[in-house]
């Protein structure tokens, strides 16, 4: 039996055992070695060849004419002449003062708050039909959106003889309820609604064919959800459909109200701003300011009025609108 010397001595023993010499030692940690930085005149070089031509057409076709513009407002300057007065601020001041000006802002609002309103309104329910399963569906589609690739100054000119008052097709089916055909050309009001409803015909496609797009995009799931729990189609479109459709409206809103803020063609066609100026909205009195009048300063001024104008709703749009959508 051993003892308790014995039990000591080979537990020291143990403890002062040498290290075997076959058990291998690690390796010291190795220095750290910083990755070397891409050189910054590669990344430039990537950035212009991929983004330079578009940076390169955006200063040349719209940046620089927006700057020519707004130097040619500060001039007294009539197109073709070989000289200019500095007037300062004298153009801006002459069109608020112009009498005329209150009745041309009149005509684009109602122009534009008719077709983006109406172009809205009309495209959705254009597009909740065609995303049925009908018979013709494809035919449809096609013929409520060939109206938008056509020229404008086409649609217009083919509108006029819809519109003649004596041997349209307008004329025509009122005759046959025994309405009289409203004096299209000569009143100024139905001159505007005439332009407006042109216009809605040409251009609703395009919003119809946007907010299709979208409509296939809801999850079916949803909607399915929705019927399982009772919700009838109307409440279920209003509560469920609507709110996912807030992108395409928002992005419509602001493409919509651009091209309506802008729209020339079909005005320069039909009724060329008449009759008594009925049909003038402000792009198209830079139209007559600078091209037919010759008044190229006081036209430039109206045209960076028209610029602040879009830039400020389009900035209220972005800031206020947009929060209320749900992405």
């Amino acid at each position: 039996m051993p003892t308790i010397e014995d039990l000591h001595r080979d537990t020291t023993s143990a403890v002062a055992a040498p290290t075997p010499t076959n058990v291998a030692t690690p390796a010291p940690p190795r220095a750290f070695t910083p990755r070397k930085k891409k050189k910054p005149w590669k990344s430039w070089l990537l950035f212009l060849l991929f983004a330079g031509p578009n940076v390169a057409l955006l200063i040349v076709f719209t940046y620089k004419p927006l700057l020519q513009s707004l130097y040619y407002s500060t001039l007294q300057w009539n197109l073709g002449s070989a000289s200019a007065i500095p007037v300062g601020l004298g153009n801006y001041v002459a069109w608020f003062n112009d009498p005329g000006t209150v009745r041309v802002v009149t005509v684009t609002l109602i122009f534009t708050v008719a077709t983006v309103g109406g172009g809205m309104v009309i495209g959705l329910l254009f597009a909740v039909l065609l995303n049925r399963k009908l018979h013709g569906r494809g035919a449809a589609r096609t013929v409520i959106v060939a109206p938008y690739v056509l020229s404008g100054v086409a649609v217009g000119l083919l509108w006029l003889f819809v519109f003649d008052p004596n041997f349209g097709i307008t004329a025509a089916l009122l005759d046959a309820i025994g309405v009289a055909s409203p004096p299209w050309y000569n009143d100024p009001h139905w001159a505007l609604v005439m332009v407006i409803i042109v216009y809605l015909w040409k251009n609703v496609g395009y919003v119809a064919l946007i907010y299709l797009a979208a409509l296939q995009s809801v999850p079916r799931d949803l909607l399915e959800a929705a019927s399982l729990d009772g919700a009838r189609p109307m409440r279920a479109f209003r509560n469920i459909v609507l709110p996912l459709l807030g992108p395409t409206t928002f992005f419509l809103s602001i493409t919509t109200l651009l091209s309506s803020l802008q729209s020339f063609d079909i005005i320069q066609a039909m009724t060329k701003g008449g009759p008594l100026e009925g049909t003038t909205t402000m792009m198209y009195q830079i139209y007559q300011e600078g091209f037919q009048a010759g008044r190229a300063g006081y036209s430039s001024a109206v045209a960076t009025i028209l610029f602040a104008v879009l830039l400020v709703v389009t900035l209220i749009q972005m800031k206020y609108v947009e929060k209320r959508v749900h992405y």
